[in-house]
């Protein structure tokens, strides 16, 4: 199997992320719920007034880290990445999921945001802590 296919099975569809931002020079960690795609971006949404936001405002560098949680000899993957804010209707409206609801009402909360991560760098750890192996845009 390619690279990428391995790396799109960690990453495809939803899954809790890692997502790590500066703060000044000290790195923050929280965990999102983010959708891998085959371009290798990874897409969730946040409230606007979050740190994150703010962070990612002055400076778009974000490292993200996703594993499948199911097994501990699961691949998973560290991703280097730039981080967009979009506010836009029309970028809201494409990536709304229903199970977002429950956290902002409607794809038409004005405090709702979706983040893009466009990935520069993934490491993909392979099953049984297999040596990593590095896809680059």
């Amino acid at each position: 199997m390619a690279l990428k296919e391995q790396i799109l099975e960690v990453i495809g569809g939803p899954h809790v992320a890692a997502v790590a931002t500066l703060d000044g020079k000290r790195p923050m960690v929280r965990f999102m719920v983010l959708a891998g795609f085959p371009d290798m971006t990874l897409v969730g949404g946040t409230m606007k007034n979050t740190k994150k936001v703010e962070q990612l405002k002055k400076d778009a560098d974000a490292s993200l880290a996703i594993w499948s949680g199911k097994e501990f000899t699961d691949a998973y993957v560290n991703i280097t990445a730039k981080g967009a804010i979009h506010e836009d209707v029309a970028t809201k409206k494409k990536y709304w999921n229903p199970m977002f609801e429950q956290y902002f009402k409607s794809v038409d909360n004005p405090d709702y945001v979706v983040l893009v991560f466009t990935a520069s760098e993934i490491t993909y750890h392979g099953k049984n802590m297999a040596d990593p192996v590095v896809w680059k845009r």
